[in-house]
């Protein structure tokens, strides 16, 4: 952003990045609500910071602020958040929905079962193609450290796809 509090830069901010906040938000929680929450309360989180942004990192300090909102929700509750059975899918056509519903559900559940941090890690590079610089920055990890985190993660995943 140009200048912190501007309400071009910001618009600007808001029409690139909000789908992808609101997307890892809903893989983080599971939930269009709370997802919708952590969204807005990320980009009102950005509107009112006075730090200036650095336009490169952008998209992992916006995951950051979605990620630590959705952990500061988690207080109070349990330590792993529990995905619908049956998660919220856009709406494809209704051949694509037959094929791929079963098998979504199977990897939400699987991602419901990672650590919140490994989870994130995993979003945040294969969804969103972050680098593991910016994801490293985002959760405040070494580099070494989510590399190792992603790739047990997906070794995770891919245990539990042949076990099914």
């Amino acid at each position: 952003m140009n200048e912190p509090g501007s309400i071009a830069t910001f618009e600007e901010l808001y029409r690139r990045h909000a789908r992808d906040v609101y997307r890892f938000a809903l893989y983080l929680t599971g939930d269009t609500a709370q997802a919708e929450d952590i969204a807005s309360g990320t980009f009102v989180r950005v509107w009112a910071a006075s730090d200036r942004l650095r336009v490169t990192t952008v998209k992992a300090y916006l995951f950051t602020i979605a990620r630590n909102l959705h952990l500061h929700g988690l207080r109070g509750r349990s330590r792993r958040v529990s995905l619908p059975a049956d998660p919220p899918v856009p709406r494809p056509g209704p051949q694509l929905e037959a094929e791929g519903r079963e098998r979504l559900g199977l990897v939400l559940r699987a991602l419901g079962r990672l650590t919140p941090t490994d989870r994130a890690a995993l979003l945040m590079r294969a969804q969103d193609g972050m680098s593991y610089e910016e994801i490293a920055a985002a959760l405040g990890l070494s580099l070494s450290a989510v590399e190792v985190r992603i790739h047990r993660a997906r070794l995770r995943l891919s245990e539990e796809e042949e076990g099914r």
